[in-house]
C-alpha cells in the first residue's frame, strides 16, 4: 500500500492531468464500472453454482430449452 506521501503525489498528478472539476466525474464513473463488474461476476458465479448443483436432474431441462430455442429460431426465419 502506498504511504501518505505517495498518495499526495498521485493526487497532485491526477489534478494536473485531469483538472479539479473532472476528478469527481472520473471517480463516479470508476465506481459505477466496478459495480457493474461485480454484478457480472456474481451472476457468472451463481450460474456456475447452479450448473454444478443441478447435475443430471437439470440435464433433460437443458435439452428441452435447446429444442425450444431451435424451434423458435425456425419459426422466426
Amino acid at each position: 500500500m502506498p504511504g501518505t506521501t505517495e498518495m499526495m503525489v498521485i493526487l497532485l498528478i491526477a489534478v494536473l492531468l485531469f483538472g479539479a472539476n473532472k476528478i469527481p466525474k472520473l471517480a463516479r464513473s470508476t465506481g459505477e464500472a466496478m459495480g457493474e463488474f461485480q454484478k457480472g461476476r456474481e451472476e457468472v458465479e451463481q450460474e456456475l453454482e447452479e450448473m454444478r448443483d443441478g447435475g443430471a436432474s437439470e440435464g433433460s431441462d437443458a435439452v428441452d430449452t435447446t429444442e425450444a430455442t431451435e424451434t423458435t429460431k425456425e419459426t422466426e426465419t
